[in-house]
């Protein structure tokens, strides 16, 4: 296996077969490499991996077969070089902030990002000199104007957490290049099943494993996959250093999940245009957020950009807060929490959980109304689907 070119294959088959390196047990499923450490055959073997002068494994904070497994084969379906793998999503956000930025450098960011993700520029990269402006996701004209000659780069979701809106990948990158940045796209909700943002032109593209690629809710994790270069003269060497870590065990599972990323990625954006389609009908919901829906602002782009919708849709009703909530908690079946990407269905209120750090303000430019709801559509049955939620509806 170790000699097969996986570039020469589709995204289902390398989601399957990648990575993998059978050891002299001639396993078939990829094995755990549950250690902390590797034994050299000499001084002399240690000091020459130690330096880079010989490739090996060295210390699992930073080399790890099962997680180097995971990082090979996302790098292939994502088209890009390399990967690294980290604790969490934020973790790897974390990692190209760490990697990239200097004091006095400048970031431009959507506002429609993960409200984890506004705080750790203006709370924490903040602190050590970085300045960070905000921009409306869709209004190419508003990045372009906020660049400065000390933007490193621009950072986004698209779609967006949580209004989907769909941002134009190739322009943006268009503009960044123009100016020598560099623009890092979160393709956490479309994966590379339905999005790569790479081929588009951006430069890195960062994950949250936590979501779709692991698809059951088990492990907490992240990664960034970029160009050798980009890598390994920015990332890698926080990694080693910071030791945000991906666990071997957290790894497999990932393994595990992408696996079947294609299948399940197709299943839940089925269901999701269904039922955005079923609560377009809904006569206490004023307005539904979903790019396959011709309703939506960007729905042609996201033909051009994406193969397919997306598993999340957000709606907002008219009773705002009180009938969000009402909503929420009548419900039987539909898990309430925070995370998304699962088999199970989700919901949430993002104002008052997702993005209830950010200021009132905040919440108001982004476009987070109290009357928001945001469901992440799962695997079970449609009709049940709809029937929970008919429940407050």
């Amino acid at each position: 296996m170790t000699d097969t070119d996986w570039n020469d294959y589709s995204l289902e088959t390398q989601a399957i077969r990648a990575g993998h390196r059978r050891t002299h047990e001639d396993e078939h499923s990829i094995p755990i490499f549950a250690t902390s450490s590797y034994v050299f055959k000499s001084a002399e073997e240690a000091s020459l991996r130690f330096t880079g002068k010989i490739a090996g494994n060295i210390y699992s904070r930073f080399t790890n077969p099962t997680v180097d497994a995971f990082q090979q084969r996302l790098a292939l379906m994502e088209k890009g070089e390399r990967c690294l793998a980290f604790a969490s999503g934020m973790a790897a956000i974390m990692a190209v902030g760490m990697g990239l930025l200097k004091a006095g450098d400048h970031v431009v960011c959507s506002r429609g990002v993960f409200g984890n993700t506004v705080i750790l520029f203006t709370n924490y990269f903040s602190k050590f000199g970085v300045e960070t402006d905000f921009v409306d996701l869709i209004d190419t004209a508003a990045w372009e104007a906020a660049i400065k000659p000390n933007t490193r780069f621009l950072f986004l979701e698209t779609p967006s957490n949580p209004l989907v809106e769909i941002a134009d990948i190739q322009a943006l990158a268009d503009i960044a290049h123009a100016h020598e940045c560099l623009l890092i796209v979160d393709n956490c909700f479309c994966t590379p099943a339905l999005q790569k943002p790479l081929e588009l032109g951006a430069d890195i593209v960062v994950h949250s494993a936590t979501k779709y690629i692991d698809g059951q809710g088990r492990c907490v994790g992240g990664a960034v996959v970029a160009s050798e270069e980009i890598i390994e003269k920015f990332i890698y060497p926080y990694l080693r250093t910071g030791g945000a870590t991906m666990s071997p065990f957290n790894a497999w599972v990932f393994l595990s999940g992408l696996e079947t990323l294609a299948i399940r990625m197709k299943a839940h954006c089925d269901s999701a245009f269904e039922l955005a389609q079923w609560l377009e009908q809904q006569p206490s919901v004023a307005k539904v957020h979903y790019a396959g829906l011709p309703s939506h602002a960007q729905h042609e782009l996201a033909k051009r950009q994406q193969s397919h919708f997306g598993g999340i849709v957000s709606f907002e009703l008219t009773g705002g807060k009180d009938a969000a909530w009402r909503l929420i908690d009548a419900t039987r079946m539909i898990s309430i929490t925070a995370n998304l990407g699962d088999v199970k269905t989700t919901i949430t209120h993002p104002a008052t959980t997702t993005h209830g750090r950010l200021t009132p303000e905040l919440r108001a430019k982004a476009g987070i109304k109290d009357g928001l709801v945001r469901i992440s559509v799962g695997l079970e049955n449609l009709d049940d689907i709809k029937n929970d939620l008919l429940r407050g509806l």
